[in-house]
């Protein structure tokens, strides 16, 4: 519990102790008192419902769970200067900004970024990746043990807690996976669709300049 939400609690309990020991100690009831017990009684239990919000508002986050992988970053060599520029500064920002913990980038069937914790397994796309593109929508698996389909993820790492499988179109897509389950806000994944929205642009763009450039 968070502490301004034990801090409310306390004071809730405080104040239906003071109640009930103002009547039982109160020679006569008047309907003055019981109008005011009423009312005591009433503010304690809204103070403890404020501290069982307060609670739920703010959970307490999960722990971290130790992964196996070695941190590093592999580009694919075939890009250009621009998109490798574009994939470096996307997945920083992603590992550091979010509770990410690899990041890999899918792009035309061929890996084209793995970033952070990585391992060295290849990796297929299955069928939850197949239909996040397929729907451009993003996937989110808040918590992987949960989701029978889990293995497709293991080539990008294994036992990833939580993870968050954004569409590039119908050519790609970026996949997240954090730390602890359910570690990824909505900020985080609309972070995510705008970054894959601005990364689809780039290899796009310069996948056509470079081609227009070679047949000249």
């Amino acid at each position: 519990m968070p502490a301004p939400a034990r801090v409310v609690l306390i004071c809730a309990l405080l104040l239906l102790g003071l109640t009930v020991t103002n009547a039982g100690l109160a020679g006569t009831v008047t309907p003055d008192l019981q109008r005011a017990e009423v009312l005591a009684g009433m503010a304690s239990v809204g103070l403890m419902l404020v501290a069982v919000l307060w609670t739920r508002a703010n959970p307490k986050s999960a722990e971290k769970v130790s992964l196996k992988g070695e941190q590093g970053l592999v580009l694919l060599e075939q890009l250009n200067d621009v998109q490798k520029q574009e994939l470096a500064w996307g997945s920083h920002m992603l590992l550091t900004a979010t509770p990410a913990a690899s990041v890999l980038v899918l792009w035309r069937q061929q890996v084209v970024l793995r970033r952070g914790l990585i391992s060295q397994d290849p990796f297929q796309p299955g069928a939850i990746t197949k239909r996040a593109m397929d729907r451009e929508q993003t996937i989110s698996l808040v918590n992987t043990t949960l989701f029978p389909g889990r293995a497709e993820f293991d080539g990008m790492l294994q036992s990833l807690p939580a993870i968050l499988v954004c569409p590039m179109g119908q050519q790609g897509v970026v996949i997240v996976g954090g730390w602890s389950p359910r570690c990824f806000s909505r900020s985080d994944e609309r972070w995510l669709e705008g970054w894959a929205q601005r990364l689809r642009t780039t290899l796009e763009t310069e996948d056509v300049s470079h081609r227009s450039w070679d047949s000249a």
